[in-house]
Order: C-alpha cells, then structure tokens, then sequence
C-alpha cells in the first residue's frame, strides 16, 4: 500500500480533458455529433463574422455547420479550428505533380493516344493543364478547346468515338434544365456515344469560379450583374483594366498564376476532371 496517497480524496469530478484542436482541411471527413450527418468538406468560408464548414455526404447533398465542438473525427471528438495559415505560393510537395499524384521519376511524355479530353475554352484547357498536365502527358491525354458546346452533336459525330477512341468533354454550367444539359442528354443519346462519351460539369458560369477565392484573397467572387458580361464585370470588380479583349486574357493569367495545385480549386471541378481522367484511361 502507497500510505503517501492516504486519505480522502475528490472522486465526484473527474480530471477534465482538453479535446484535441484541428484545423479543417478540405477532403476531411467528419461527423456533426447533433445532427449524425456525415460528410466531407468541400469549402470553408466566414459568414456573419463566424466560420462555417460545409459537409458533402456520400448522395452529393451538403449542409453547413459552424466550427468549434461537437465534431467527430475517425470517431473521436475533437474542436474544429479555422484553416491553417495558407502558405505563400506554396507549390506542390515534393514528389507530387500538381493534381497530387505521385510524380513519375525519368517518365517521357506517351505518344498521344486516340481519346480526348473537350473543355469549351482556352481558359479551361489552361486551367487543366496546369493542374493535371504531368498526368496526362503520363497517360498520353490530349485537352482541346471547343470554343463553345453549341455544335458538340455534330463534333462528337465527326470524332466517331468507339473502343480505344474515347471522348470525355468538361461543360461550363452543366445544372438541370440549362442549355448545357439539354446538348448533353442530345449528344449521349447518339449513336456511339453510350460508353464511349462521357460528359460531366461543374456548376459555375465560368471556370474562373473553380478556383477557390480564398486563393485570391477574397470571401467570394463578386456578383456581377445579370445584362453584364461576366468576364468583365469580375475584372471591374477586381478593378483591373477590362475593356478589351488582351485586358481579359491578363487578368486571367493573374486568376491562373494564383493556382498552384489542386488545392486552390473547387471541389466540384477536382471531382469532373478525374472522373474524366478515369473514364479514358482505364480499360
């Protein structure tokens, strides 16, 4: 017997204990303790002078949360914190291209196979490019630029997809009852289009929007009004030059210079690319 340990003692409160504090990250999965929803993060953002987390379950559905207690991390409780200071122009990690995938040591680019990845613009296929271009160079993938999806019945047609000529095509505003979305279901009901084309999309007006705007220092992208061409109402809104066309084009290569991996871009695009990627490369 211990006799230095004799006598009472103050069994009624137990010792307290500090949960763990963790910032959130994006692709963290977490359980909200009240509700028992269950989701992965996909964006961080303050509103009305608070942070709210937003968590994406398995069927695609969201709801937002306020950070701080009663989150469940692989089963333990934890306090979800804000993000972690983001780095200045942190780029990839060693040993990884810039969509994450581990770097391919001494690989020559492949001789470039018969599928193709489609995306409606210039901006598009240097937004993919930048992000997934070691990958596809890996694989042998070529991004185009369409110019537009208005003719896309007639671009599939004259591609003549089929076995080992896969088509994959990335749409700006693909949402249900958009224009987009009638082309789409025209196309994939095409002869040779079932197995062949696969055609996915993100949600924003324009691509500019996948990328994360805490990237670009701000809380959101500014709204533009509904007669304004997007384009230009951003830059102005920015206050960047934005009356010509080479005004344009500048100030997306600052919006594209931010970008310096995956990270810096929306959920809701980094899941269409890959699953693009996917659909053509395996067998």
């Amino acid at each position: 017997m211990d006799y230095q340990n004799w006598g009472p003692r103050g069994i009624s409160a137990p010792a307290r204990t500090e949960l763990p504090e963790v910032p959130v990250e994006r692709g963290m999965v977490l359980e909200e303790v009240q509700s028992g929803w269950v989701g992965a993060v996909t964006r961080v953002e303050k509103s009305g002078g608070m942070h709210v987390v937003a968590l994406e379950d398995r069927r695609g559905k969201s709801r937002s949360f306020r950070l701080g207690f009663g989150f469940l991390l692989e089963g333990q409780p934890i306090r979800l914190m804000p993000p972690a200071p983001r780095p200045a122009a942190a780029g990839p990690a060693a040993g990884r291209t810039a969509s994450g995938s581990v770097r391919v040591a001494g690989q020559r680019a492949q001789v470039a196979k018969a599928s193709r990845i489609w995306v409606e613009g210039k901006h598009d296929a240097e937004l993919v490019e930048k992000v997934w271009g070691d990958d596809l160079r890996v694989e042998g993938i070529v991004v185009e630029p369409l110019h537009g999806i208005d003719d896309l019945a007639a671009a599939v047609a004259d591609f003549r997809p089929g076995p080992g000529r896969r088509l994959g095509v990335l749409v700006d505003h693909l949402v249900p009852d958009s224009k987009e979305s009638r082309i789409a279901e025209a196309v994939m009901a095409s002869p040779g289009a079932a197995g062949n084309v696969l055609i996915v999309g993100h949600p924003y007006v324009d691509v500019w929007q996948a990328i994360r705007p805490a990237v670009l220092g701000i809380d959101k992208w500014p709204a533009v009004p509904h007669r304004q061409d997007w384009k230009t109402g951003i830059l102005k809104a920015f206050g960047w030059p934005h009356a010509t066309k080479e005004d344009i084009g500048l100030g997306w290569q600052k919006l594209l210079g931010a970008v310096r991996t995956y990270a810096d871009l929306e959920a809701s695009l980094l899941g269409r690319v890959e699953e693009v990627i996917d659909f053509l490369t395996v067998p």
